[in-house]
Formats: C-alpha cells, structure tokens, sequence
C-alpha cells in the first residue's frame, strides 16, 4: 500500500509524521505552496511569502531536532484575510486596505505561530467579511488579475460560501491542512457545510478578537476549519485563551486540551431537535441526509429530544440591525486619513471623505453601512436598535431553556447546498435567509461547528450543525468526532483534476 500525498493527511496524521521526522517541516511547507501556485483556478488565495513561511519552516524543523517540539510544530495553516499579518498584506477583501500590512500579528495568528505552525498564506473573503457566498471579495486572487470570486472545489460553478469561503475551499481543495476562519453569523458553519470539511466557532469571548479587523464586535468570532474534529480540536487549543490586555471582550477562561474527551462514549447524549430547523424552506435533499445523521446518532447510543427555539424567524430581522449597526461604528475609522485608500482628488477635506469611502467600499458594506447608520440614527434607535437588543437576550433565553432538556442541539447549517455562482447575487436579502440556522447560536454567543453529514443535489456536500451550551466546545467536539469515527463523510474529497 502506498503512503497517502501529504495533501491528504490531516492536522493529527501530519503533526505526528512531522515529530516523528518521517517528513521535515521544510518538505510539507514546500509541497503545499506547490500545490497552492498550481490551482489558482479556486481563487483561494490572495497573499505568499515563500521566503517568510520557509524560514518558519526551518525553525520548526530545528526544534523538532532538537527535542523541543510544539504541539503543531510544522504544520501548515493559512489565514483568512480578516487577521492582520506582519509578512503578509491584510486586506479583509476590500480595496479600502489595498496595499496595507500590519506590524503586528492577530492574537490568533501568534498564538498558532507559538504552538508551531507555519503559515503558507492568506486566503479569499468577502470584503469586511460581509457575505454568504465569497463573491464579495475586491481583491484578485493569486492568479487573477482582477477580483473573482472564490470557486467551490466540489463544483466550481457554485459559491463555497461566506464569508471564509476562501479558507473552506483551500482545505476542500487540498491546499491546506487546515485554516482559520471568523464567524459573525456563521461565517464558518455555512462554508464549511458547502464544502464539506469542519469548522468550528467557540463560544463568544474564547478566542482574542486583537489584530481581527472588526466587522461586529459582539458577534466576531475566530475559530479552526479543517477536515476533522480531531485537527479542530488541536488547533482550538491553541488559539484559545484570555487575552485581558489586548481584548476586553475577551473572557477570563483559562485555555484547554479540547482533545482530551474525543473518545468519550456518547451513549445517553441528549440531542435536541428544534422543530423551528424542519420547517417549511428545509430543502428535500439537506433534510434526507440531516435526518440519516441523527439515525446514526440514535445508533451510537444518543437520545433525540423535540425542542423549541420559537424565535428563530426573528433572527434574521434581529441580525441585519445589530451587525450593520456595529459595522457602521467601526468601519467609520476608513476614512482615508490614518491609512488604507485615499481618493486622489477632492476639493476639501469632506469631499475627501466622501470620495474615499465612495471608491473604497463594495456595495455590500455600503449597504450595510447605511443600514446601520439609519437604525442608530436620532428617532430610530429606540424603534429598531434597542428592540433588536431586546430581543436578542430572548433568543439567548431560549436556548437556555432548551438546554434543561438537551446537552446539545442539531440541526441543518443551511437551508439548501451550494447554490450557482451569482444566483443570489442581485436578492441580498435571499443571501442572508441563508443564515436562518447558523443566526440565533451567533447572536447567544454559543459555540457551534458543522461537520460533513452527506450529500444533496448535484452531490454536493451537506453539513450537520451542532449547536452547544456555553463552553460546551469539548463535548460538541467529541459528539462530532465519535460521529465521524462511525462514517467517512470527512474523509471524501472532490475531484480535483
């Protein structure tokens, strides 16, 4: 029997072989900045410093040699271009912050660089991470020439998702083991059901939002995408963690080994089942392969529990008043002054602000700008914005009352798979129903992961969501991995060609 490519190694396998020095740091670096420069054709990728991810590589390699191995000494990760970089330009995807690089790195990329990864590059989102489908980027792709957006690996005429469509097609695509992705309202779940691997958002506070350009800042969160549970909990153990002097959202949760109860019998797990995720809008073929999930949970020894999230319709309404509200505020510090786009010509210094801004953001921040600025706006901000408040502390309480009967909850991430490339492109508001699922865990703040359950039209993959109590990261990733150690869902790949 052959040894399997390196591309087809996960986190956990790849680790191992490099620790073992079966293959240096140095090797598997090079072979997937190979693989990245030869299938530019997914738009994965925005940014490469071979030089910088070689030299990191080298370093790994010395201190496997040298018995003072990290725990993801020589693996390599990418970042989606949300997280400033020192060696890497930091886009978020728009033309606002062409050209920018930081001097210092995101909390999450340090934090990864200290248990040993080596960074192969930056990937493809929408623009400020506004998005359901990546078609929102204003930067070219490595390849490109102009902006394009990210193509899903499974069928590259549909989208892989948003707004880290770029991170879950690179790992669909055998580009990278594993990525960082950033979810708002399901900015991880929903790309990664679309292509088929896992992700996972901890619970609102666990992971440094410091050097992760805002969008909304009560919903943002980082987490691992990868091909499994497994390789996610290796990499959520090391960006979690307080980071109290550089993040006040930040909680004071000591990090963890998320690892340590993978194996854990799942027998008596409660799952509960929100009818509110069957409903009408469910695609046929998404709920098929839900429900052939849930059977093999009640095969492992779990118990399905019926369960109620009643305001899960107002998730969506609720959502698109806070994020574009929280997104008017911070994104105002674009303004063409301190750094990033400036207009060339402009009579004084309000017309200056004007045209930057103008020229600097895609119509979808723009949107989402003038939205929120209207609803914090004199005679609007009770009616719409401390009403949403109100009621997102409802969505929150419902499902604390739908944990005294369940210790986790499942259900579709998406109401359908990967649709076609600019299907929804002129219907912002068919885009954002596509968060129906994935909406209310973001705005209580809990964690959730997708992880690959089947397929559906067109075989394309379908995602399982699973929703947990508040830092219930371990035991959502030891029902996901005991399920994945029943079914091969995560180990299938695309044809890639």
């Amino acid at each position: 029997m052959t040894s399997p490519a390196l591309h087809d190694l996960g986190v956990a396998e790849l680790a191992r072989r490099l620790q073992t020095r079966e293959v240096s740091a140095v090797e598997a670096a090079t072979h997937f900045l190979g693989r990245i420069q030869a299938a530019p054709q997914y738009g994965a990728f925005v940014a490469l410093n071979e030089e910088a991810t070689l030299a990191e590589a080298r370093a790994a390699d010395e201190r496997i040699a040298a018995g003072q191995a990290r725990p993801l000494d020589g693996v390599p990760i990418a970042h989606k271009d949300i997280f400033v970089t020192k060696n890497f330009p930091s886009t978020a995807g728009s033309k606002m912050l062409a050209g920018y690089q930081s001097p210092f790195d995101a909390t999450v990329v340090t934090r990864l660089a200290e248990a040993g990864a080596v960074t192969l590059g930056k990937l493809n989102c929408d623009e400020f991470a506004m998005g359901s489908a990546n078609e929102n980027s204003a930067v070219a792709p490595l390849g490109f020439a102009a902006p394009a957006p990210v193509r899903n690996p499974w069928d590259p005429e549909r989208v892989p998702g948003g707004s880290s469509g770029g991170s879950a097609a690179a790992v669909a695509a055998r580009l990278a083991p594993a990525v960082t992705g950033t979810d708002t309202g399901g900015s991880i779940r929903q790309p990664a059901s679309f292509c088929g691997i896992t992700g996972i958002k901890p619970t609102y506070g666990r992971a440094s939002r410091y050097g992760m350009i805002a969008f909304a800042s009560s919903l943002d969160q980082a987490g691992p995408m990868a091909r499994s549970a497994e390789d996610c909990a290796l990499l959520l153990s090391a960006i979690c963690g307080p980071d109290p002097d550089r993040d006040s959202t930040s909680l004071d949760v000591p990090a963890e080994d998320f690892s340590r109860g993978l194996n854990d019998s799942i027998d008596g797990l409660r799952i509960g089942i929100p009818a509110e995720f069957f409903g009408e809008g469910l695609a046929p073929d998404v709920r098929a392969a839900v429900d052939a999930a849930l059977k093999e949970y009640e095969k492992l020894g779990a118990k399905l529990v019926p369960i109620s999230l009643p305001r899960t319709e107002l998730s969506i309404p609720v959502y698109y008043i806070i994020a574009p509200a929280e997104a008017s505020s911070n994104l105002s510090r674009f303004d063409g002054v301190k750094f990033g786009h400036r207009a060339k010509d402009y009579a004084d210094l309000t017309d200056m602000y004007k045209k930057t801004r103008a020229e600097g953001f895609g119509d979808e921040v723009k949107r989402r700008i003038m939205i929120g600025a209207y609803v914090l706006s004199h005679g609007y901000y009770d009616a719409y914005y401390l009403q949403a408040q109100k009621i997102r502390r409802m969505i929150a309480d419902d499902f604390q009352q739908a944990f005294k009967s369940c210790d986790v909850i499942a259900g579709p991430v998406a109401p359908t798979v990967a649709w076609k490339l600019g299907a929804k492109s002129a219907d912002p508001v068919a885009n954002y129903l596509a968060d129906i699922f994935t909406l209310p865990g973001s705005l209580a703040g809990l964690p959730g992961m997708s992880l690959p359950a089947g397929f559906g039209e067109g075989g394309m993959p379908v995602g399982l969501q699973l929703i947990g109590n508040y830092f219930g990261e371990t035991r959502l990733l030891n029902a996901a991995h005991r399920f994945q150690q029943a079914t091969d869902f995560h180990l299938r790949r695309p044809e890639l060609g």
